[in-house]
């Protein structure tokens, strides 16, 4: 039985000036930046920012090194404000890795921009709470728990203006429970979505206005990532060291971080493009079997794995970024896919890009405007700082894509360097990406099944166990927020053509096929265990499934990703 919306109450409605759907770093960013404009210019402005995490910071996961600009450029006294960033990169290590041994890679031939030197190893989840602390300070009203979940557009549908919150309270089946509130909606002249890669809302806003009509498809990878408090003798704080190679083939895209920081602590994570072929690749397992080289293992000898999480990157680069404004409002960092993927860095972007979003708001509000194209800021992307980080990279992942890892990272080096050397001109092209990720997966009847260890439960382990770790809780009884256009196609076509993929690329085991008693394969959605990733909502071959925002407030609760 599903509820009726004509029999529900109306929703109540707030005014804001702006409102900003994430609170990560470009949502903060952005509404930090409207309210020192605003003191600057002694005028009263309204900000509101919605996060679906359980607390500000709650769903953000990175590596992470951070290059400051986007910081310096925020809140330039960030130092001295007590920001909890005080790790900074004192070497850099590249390797190539194989099965039994490692290649150390001479930092020199390393162009410029990959140096990390001047860069800060941290969590990017502690420093996003401290931006929100900052945004609090400032006046910005800052609402963790409440998932954006529906776009408020204007009568003619021409412009959005504003959005609106979840019902809570719903049970599975669809039907109000007693504890049942509706959401409410926020109303902007201008709205800010700040959702991350392959937001729900920001997915929708790009076909309904076209965003990505002219651009390459966005492409993306899987991060996955542990926290890891080692034995003093095996740390080195500073030390950040990425790998490629082993335990990928040569022909699948990914690669490792390990970072030293703060008390004896160790960020190990792991990416995987997400236009692999193989069907019976497991992202998740890669990862734990990379722990287990020479050169990798004895680092957490004595050690113990303290947080567990993944989160889908974007990785289109400059080709793939979309129309950013449509008539009230814009896209911001990751939402729009502005992550450096050489230096595997989008945090700064992301906050120079809510800076500028905050920038052509407010001098918009200022004219009396509202619910129009801010066209100031796409002109400071395509033009200015993030435009100058992102264009001499723009051809290093379709060149890794296209000759495979170890001949295109070469490539990507001399075009890097032709970069460097002619300004961001390069030779003067711009490789295309080509197909979207989910059509690069090829049929099981022609891919090698892979088999991965068992996990020693001491440096490597299960899903479920690591899910444990990462603080994911849902309300189960709750609608499912993993939608399935055809309910039949996990079994009728991804299964017997594809070997359902879902039960591998999922870092949370949320997917199963399993016997239904009577010899049949049933398809099952753990949504409970959910970590909001959105790979799911990527990689699936037939692009079934769609991610939805669960009630607000569910998901994982990372303590310091």
């Amino acid at each position: 039985m599903e509820r009726n919306e004509a029999e529900l109450a109306p929703r109540d409605s707030m005014d804001f000036d702006v409102v900003i759907v994430g609170a990560g770093p470009a949502g903060l960013a952005a509404a930090i930046r409207l309210m020192q404009l605003a003191q600057e210019a002694e005028q009263e402005l309204s900000v509101v920012v919605l996060e679906k995490g359980s607390e500000v910071g709650a769903h953000i996961l990175s590596g992470a090194v951070i290059d400051p600009s986007g910081l310096d450029s925020l809140i330039p006294d960030w130092r001295s404000k007590g920001a909890p960033l005080t790790t900074q990169v004192k070497k850099d290590r590249f390797l190539y890795l194989g099965a039994a041994g490692e290649l150390a890679l001479p930092n020199f031939l390393m162009p410029p921009l990959m140096n990390n030197h001047g860069n800060y190893i941290g969590s990017l989840g502690d420093l996003t709470r401290w931006l929100g602390e900052q945004a609090a300070e400032l006046g910005v009203e800052v609402y963790p728990g409440f998932a954006a979940s529906e776009i408020l557009y204007s009568e003619d549908g021409s412009a959005v203006v504003g959005v609106a919150t979840g019902d809570m309270g719903v049970g599975r089946d669809g039907v109000p429970k007693e504890s049942f509130t509706r959401g409410m909606e926020l109303r902007g002249k201008y709205t800010l979505f700040a959702e991350g890669a392959r937001g729900s809302l920001t997915k929708q806003l790009t076909a309904d206005f076209k965003l990505d009509e002219g651009c390459q498809p966005q492409k993306y990878g899987i991060g996955l990532k542990e926290v890891w408090e080692i034995k003093p003798e095996n740390h080195q704080p500073g030390l950040v060291q990425h790998s490629f190679g082993w335990p990928l083939d040569n022909k699948t895209g990914g690669g490792s971080f390990l970072y030293h920081y703060g008390e004896n602590l160790v960020s190990v994570g792991f990416v995987v493009h997400l236009n692999y072929e193989n069907p019976y690749l497991s992202p998740y397992d890669e990862f734990q079997r990379f722990k287990t080289h020479p050169a990798i293992a004895p680092i957490f000898e004595g050690g113990k794995r303290i947080a567990y999480g993944a989160r889908a990157i974007t990785e289109g680069g400059w080709q793939s970024l979309p129309q950013l404004v449509f008539a009230g409002g814009a896209l911001l960092g990751c939402a729009a896919g502005m992550v450096n993927v050489p230096r595997i860095k989008g945090s700064h972007n992301a906050i120079l890009s809510g800076k500028a979003a905050a920038e052509a708001a407010f001098a918009a509000i200022q004219d009396g405007r509202s619910h129009d194209i801010l066209a100031a800021y796409e002109e400071e992307v395509r033009t200015g700082a993030i435009a100058r980080d992102l264009k001499p990279v723009r051809n290093v992942k379709p060149l890794w894509s296209r000759f495979g890892t170890f001949a295109g990272i070469m490539l990507g080096g001399i075009d890097m360097w032709a970069n460097t050397i002619l300004k961001g001109v390069g030779f003067g092209y711009t490789l295309k990406h080509g197909k979207p990720d989910y059509a690069a997966i090829r049929r099981a009847a022609s891919a090698r099944k892979i088999e991965y260890p068992k996990p020693d439960g001491v440096l490597t382990f299960d899903k479920l166990t690591n899910v444990s770790f990462s603080g994911t809780n849902h309300e189960e009884d709750q609608p499912v927020h993993l939608r399935l256009a055809d309910p039949n196609i996990p079994i009728s076509v991804n299964l017997p053509e594809f070997a359902e993929p879902a039960q591998r690329y999922c870092p949370a085991g949320v997917y199963e096929v399993i016997d239904d008693g009577a010899g049949d394969p049933r398809f099952q959605i753990n949504a409970q265990n959910c970590v909001h990733c959105k790979t799911c909502d990527i990689k699936d071959p037939s692009q079934n499934i769609n991610w939805v925002c669960p009630e607000g407030g569910g998901g994982p609760n990372y303590p310091s990703m």
